[in-house]
């Protein structure tokens, strides 16, 4: 019989470092079989993200996205995570969608930065100040001990809620707080760049979460080129999110600018103090079937 984990229970067992070891662990499998579907209605959308790692089993991850449920006091997103056992294909676990996409997120880039930022950083800039920036909150601070938080929004009603649930001073110019910071991270659904490269400093890191979709991007071309490149994965990158393809159709930037993803045998790390690196979070199925198996262990225990 499987087991059905919700976000309160399953939450309680988990810590970060551990997340991004499972997530290291993960990477050294075979590489995921992957594969997205969607449904529409209407502006009403099923989303089911699918992945198959041999030696860790398969997950099934759907989403309902119905935009106008808040209206009706309902939350737009609903989902679960089905995770399957290896050898068998037998149903383990039914696990709250929301735990799994939190802690998929932020440990994805926590991951990133542990590998390619300083590890003195103590600077933290984050862009945005919606669910995913306080879950990167989180992250960092257990990542980079002594961790001083600053939180930029477009609306500054945002960032001072942000601030309050959150121990975090807010930036009145976003220019001024990229260019104080060691490590930014950048959560927002923009369609246009918000960093600019010539803002970025010798040293810093540059974390980039908030683009899925082909026309969206948080970081203009001067950033990319300026910086050493890497993502979590080039199959779910290239080609898919606006915040590499669009540099590569433009010629902004070569497919050899990408330098390695998780998968690479070699070359993620950061060569010295003075280079910029930037990472792009571009999740994947693969990823939630990895945090969905770190957090069934950790709730079976």
């Amino acid at each position: 019989m499987s087991i059905q984990i919700g976000f309160d229970d399953g939450e309680a067992n988990l810590d970060w470092i551990g997340l991004t070891e499972a997530l290291r662990q993960g990477h050294t499998l075979p590489k995921a079989e992957i594969a997205d579907t969607f449904l529409y209605r209407g502006k009403d959308t099923l989303l089911n993200r699918s992945a198959w790692i041999d030696g860790l089993g398969l997950a099934v991850k759907c989403a309902t996205v119905f935009p106008g449920n808040p209206s009706a006091g309902v939350p737009m997103i609903n989902g679960a995570v089905s995770l399957f056992d290896d050898a068998h294909g037998r149903l383990e676990a039914i696990i709250d969608f929301h735990l799994i996409t939190k802690w998929k997120t932020a440990g994805d880039s926590l991951l990133g930065a542990l590998r390619l930022a300083r590890p003195e950083s103590r600077k933290v800039l984050i862009i945005g100040s919606g669910t995913v920036a306080r879950s990167l909150h989180d992250a960092y601070s257990a990542g980079f001990g002594d961790a001083e938080f600053t939180v930029w929004s477009r609306t500054r009603a945002n960032a001072d809620a942000f601030a309050q649930d959150r121990e975090a001073t807010v930036a009145n110019d976003l220019e001024a707080a990229v260019r104080d910071a060691d490590i930014i991270t950048s959560a927002t659904m923009s369609t246009t760049p918000v960093i600019k490269g010539e803002w970025l400093q010798s040293g810093q890191h540059v974390d980039l979460i908030g683009a899925y979709r082909p026309d969206m991007r948080e970081a203009d071309d001067v950033a990319l080129q300026r910086a050493r490149v890497f993502v979590d994965s080039f199959d779910t990158t290239i080609g898919h999110i606006g915040e590499v393809q669009i540099p590569l159709e433009s010629g902004a930037i070569e497919r050899s600018d990408l330098i390695a993803d998780y998968y690479s045998e070699d070359g993620f790390e950061r060569h010295s103090n003075d280079e910029i690196t930037l990472f792009k979070n571009g999740g994947g199925a693969h990823l939630d079937l990895m945090v969905s198996r770190y957090v069934l262990g950790r709730y079976t225990g």
